[in-house]
């Protein structure tokens, strides 16, 4: 009974690097005890189990929601990657339009005090 348990469960870290979330598990490792990793709501330890159902919540450069649809233990390609787990992330937000950088002739010098605040104006400064 206890094999059968031990089979449906995996490493939290080990998990996050099977799906391809983390490029090496060293950094799933290092993410889990920096606290970005939440599993249930709870601040997650690299070792703790897994099983299907959870809800993982990773904070890597956008805030990412995932669902444990299977259990991977070794990493595997994107088709098999995407579906041992459900994304319910909130979509990327566009990039905002950023003004053209204003460019000065080479060798012009700094800018004057006028110039720099024209460019703080336009930057939103």
């Amino acid at each position: 009974m206890e094999a059968q348990a031990k089979d449906s469960q995996v490493r939290v870290d080990v998990w996050l690097w099977a799906v391809r979330i983390y490029k090496t598990r060293s950094l799933a490792t290092a993410a889990c005890r920096a606290g970005h990793v939440r599993v249930n709501g709870e601040r997650a330890k690299p070792a703790q189990a897994l099983k299907v159902g959870d809800e993982v919540r990773v904070r890597t450069d956008r805030e990412r929601i995932l669902t444990v649809a299977g259990i991977l233990r070794k990493r595997a390609g994107a088709p098999a990657a995407a579906a041992a787990l459900i994304d319910s992330s909130p979509p990327i937000p566009p990039r905002e339009e950023t003004a053209a950088p204003v460019l000065r002739t080479r060798g012009a010098g700094r800018p004057t005090k006028r110039e720099r605040r024209d460019l703080e104006r336009l930057r939103g400064h």
